[in-house]
């Protein structure tokens, strides 16, 4: 696939920590024009790590042998998965001579927004990975009795209201704090949650939500991020701390960047450190910047990051959604049934309708299918 875009109309995407986080890394370690420069991103990851923890790591090894990360692990996925995102910008850069510099504007799910304000200036990355690199203990510590749960339905939209009443009255019974960590769409929410309280919201379902609102839950070890579970060891504080003397976050963002924590574009020449501290605590909004890169004509998304996952899956079931709903609407017989929450919002949402049309590039691909001189 082509890389030729316009940059007025292309966004720039970051992923975020997820249970495989090495993507085509070892590949493109493995390159004969590309190996240099990753190593040399992965080795100062390994550097800035070892500031942050103390002890020795060694993230060079860990892609070359394609060992994975794990809980266990989270400091080492962070650190790996920041380094690896600035450096597919600067293989872009030195390569090709393509700067995402002048791009509309960049937008970072979860760990992913750190990665947008380094790629934007705010602070260097180096610097600015320090700030969840020294809270990673406790917060994958904290994942020990959290669970993730996928809050759904497939019939109306689910109200935001309602689910966030009945987090807080599970909260309230004392047996763990369960919350929203990510606006998915008007009909998809994650929840998490300590202890049994995904099970106890789930036992509450049927009498808050209609009958077509379901909650799957997920086996795998989440860290709370974006939910006030992390109060409970003064994350927020200790990241608003560490900020204070972050060098940088005194500029304009380039590209802007629309945040998942605001919502929109919130940030300022000197404002991050706010923004960064809520980030901790304030669930994702990613449905609000879908809808935001739909409305302002986004022609173009490039996906940045190892393996990513959530953002390009998610505009995919939107797109999907958008051409059965226009197919039923004009007698296009279809096997999936048509989303009564998309029904309802698309005429006001018309925006929606662009979903179909955008492009998505997943950079890590894209660079390991150029042929090089």
């Amino acid at each position: 696939m082509s890389l030729e875009h316009n940059p007025s109309t292309t966004a720039i995407a970051f992923r975020g920590y997820n249970t495989k986080n090495l993507g085509r890394t070892p590949e493109l370690l493995r390159h004969s024009a590309f190996g240099g420069t990753v190593a040399r991103y992965l080795a100062e990851a390994s550097e800035v790590l070892a500031e942050a923890t103390g002890r020795k790591h060694d993230i060079v090894s860990r892609v070359r042998n394609e060992e994975e990360t794990s809980i266990e692990s989270y400091a080492e996925a962070i650190a790996m998965i920041v380094a690896v995102e600035m450096c597919r910008l600067e293989l872009l850069r030195q390569y090709f001579g393509i700067d995402h510099k002048g791009s509309r504007l960049a937008m970072g799910f979860s760990l992913g927004e750190v990665s947008a304000l380094s790629a934007a200036g705010i602070f260097p990355w180096r610097e600015g990975v320090q700030v969840p690199l020294s809270l990673a203990e406790d917060c994958a510590a904290l994942a020990e009795n959290v669970t993730l749960g996928v809050l759904f339905s497939r019939g109306q939209a689910i109200a935001e209201e309602e689910v966030d009443r009945l987090c807080l009255k599970i909260t309230a019974e004392g047996n763990g704090v369960v919350a929203v960590s990510t606006y998915l769409s008007p009909n998809t929410y994650l929840l998490l949650g300590q202890n049994a309280t995904i099970d106890r919201f789930r036992e509450l379902l049927p009498d808050v939500f209609p009958p077509k609102v379901s909650l799957r839950k997920n086996t795998d070890i989440w860290p709370p991020l974006h939910t006030p579970i992390v109060w409970e060891k003064y994350i927020a504080e200790r990241c608003g701390f560490l900020l204070h003397t972050l060098p940088g976050g005194f500029r304009e963002p380039d590209p802007p960047i629309l945040s998942m924590v605001t919502g929109d574009f919130g940030y300022n020449s000197y404002n991050a450190r706010r923004i960064i501290r809520e980030w901790t605590f304030r669930p994702q909004h990613v449905w609000t910047a879908v809808y935001e890169t739909l409305s302002l004509g986004i022609e173009t998304v490039i996906h940045v990051g190892p393996q990513p996952n959530l953002l390009p899956s998610t505009y995919r079931r939107l797109s999907d959604n958008v051409m059965q709903q226009i197919n039923a609407s004009v007698g296009v017989k279809t096997l999936s049934v048509v989303r009564p929450w998309l029904q309802r919002i698309l005429p006001e949402r018309t925006a929606l309708l662009r979903a179909p049309l955008v492009r998505h590039i997943n950079l890590e691909d894209w660079l390991l299918d150029q042929e090089l001189p």
